[in-house]
């Protein structure tokens, strides 16, 4: 039921419900256990929950999660509350009023940031630093140049990235030109490849621009160098670099002496970064490609990222077919990429690698955490679908002993939870 609880929450909030006071202790005593369930449930309880919070140490975390604890809200002299909450309240107090105001006055959250900024701890200042990735603009760029001089390192490299975040800033130009001076197109091979000349030095320039010179155990230093650049440079500057190709055709080239998986990875990191879905697309490839990944998914959790950069019905689409294609055992990590509850095509591609799964004569087990994504994700109309798997099958002479009872065992629960799951969403429609 705990596990129901942000949909329930969800739904309610949608549909403009509020909670009933008695229920208050118990609804915060849950969002205390579990942070993600704090904005929601916050919201469902309503002002009295900030009340409750000043009487009970244990709920003040209500506080923290609402500038100012109640304190800075709209009236004529709200400006002043928030420059007096800010000098004068506590760390997390601070961090949540500086997000709310990002949130609303991308501006005024800057400048007041900035009023402070010499005269805070530097493990602080990487906190705030943090806050704008929220409503990131073009305007953030003198002040987080500044911040590329900072003495933490930390600082320093947060300012970087945020400003490498700006296809238009003179940090993006500067990672672009050092960038680009690695990575030419070699037209005397057939076909043409993408040839690679790493850095030889980590100068001070690229050091105060974010590139960290130490690698990490087993990394070579030009090759750590190297994907820092890339990983900063602008998307854009490819298709000009390399004779105008589009994403998909660069992605398609042939790279030279071993460095296309360090070039791919940074690119990778880059459509991440940048939210370039242009860009992931090419990288991801189709979802049915062998290998179960595309060109420049080096990984389980580069393709979750890149899947991130697209659409909610895009992603469901690309995941449906890998899962389609390569079953479902590296898929968990996919699956939580995506909207709830699934779209159709998507459901339906887990229910069947499911039943594969089950015909093969394995036992459930390790599908444990894809059966538990199912009881939340899955559409509750498609509960009926699974009524033919609530039986003990047949088993093959090669199947796990009783494997089959097991698997009814896992589907009744999954068939139940969306049968729940379908009640709910009507009690609350009905009470609207």
């Amino acid at each position: 039921m705990m596990e129901l609880l942000p949909q329930w929450l969800a739904t309610a909030n949608a549909r403009g419900f509020a909670a009933p006071p008695q229920a208050l202790p118990a609804l915060l005593d849950a969002a205390r256990g579990r942070t993600d369930l704090r904005p929601a449930a916050l919201t469902f309880a309503g002002p009295r929950a900030l009340w409750l919070a000043r009487l009970n140490p244990d709920w003040r975390f209500a506080l923290r999660a609402t500038p100012g604890g109640g304190t800075a809200l709209p009236g004529s002299d709200a400006t002043e509350r928030v420059r007096g909450l800010w000098h004068e309240g506590l760390f997390a107090e601070r961090v949540t009023l500086l997000a709310s105001l990002r949130a609303r006055d991308p501006a005024g959250a800057r400048e007041l940031l900035a009023s402070t900024w010499a005269t805070e701890r530097a493990e602080d200042r990487l906190m705030f630093l943090d806050s704008l990735r929220t409503g990131l603009e073009a305007a953030d760029e003198p002040f987080l140049e500044q911040a590329l001089a900072d003495r933490s390192r930390n600082v320093r490299a947060t300012a970087a990235e945020l400003l490498s975040a700006l296809p238009h800033s003179a940090l993006a130009a500067r990672m672009a030109a050092r960038a680009a001076t690695c990575v030419s197109l070699d037209r005397t091979l057939a076909p043409p490849a993408i040839a690679v000349e790493a850095p030889h030095e980590c100068d001070a320039g690229m050091e105060r621009d974010g590139v960290v010179a130490k690698p990490p155990a087993g990394r070579g230093e030009r090759s750590w160098w190297f994907g820092q650049l890339v990983e900063a440079a602008p998307l854009s500057t490819w298709p000009t670099r390399l004779a105008g190709r589009t994403a998909e055709e660069i992605v398609a080239l042939p790279v030279s002496d071993g460095w296309r998986n360090e070039l791919h990875a940074a690119w990778c990191r880059a459509a991440v970064r940048q939210r370039d879905g242009g860009w992931a697309r090419a990288l991801l490839g189709a979802p049915t490609a062998p290998e179960a990944g595309g060109p420049g998914a080096v990984s389980l959790a580069e393709r979750a990222k890149l899947l991130g950069t697209l659409g909610a019905g895009e992603r469901a689409e690309w995941v449906a077919g890998f899962i389609a294609t390569h079953g479902m055992s590296e898929a968990f990590q996919l699956l939580g990429m995506c909207g709830v509850p699934w779209a159709t095509p998507l459901g339906r591609a887990v229910v069947d690698a499911l039943n594969i799964a089950r015909d093969a004569g394995s036992y459930p087990w390790s599908f444990s955490g894809v059966m538990g994504l199912a009881e939340r994700c899955l559409d509750p109309s498609e509960a009926g679908r699974l009524d033919g798997l609530l039986a003990i099958p047949d088993e093959p002479e090669d199947a796990s002993p009783g494997a089959g009872g097991y698997w009814a065992e896992a589907f009744q629960r999954l068939v139940t939870t969306l049968r729940l799951r379908a009640a709910m969403a009507a009690e609350l429609g009905a009470g609207s």
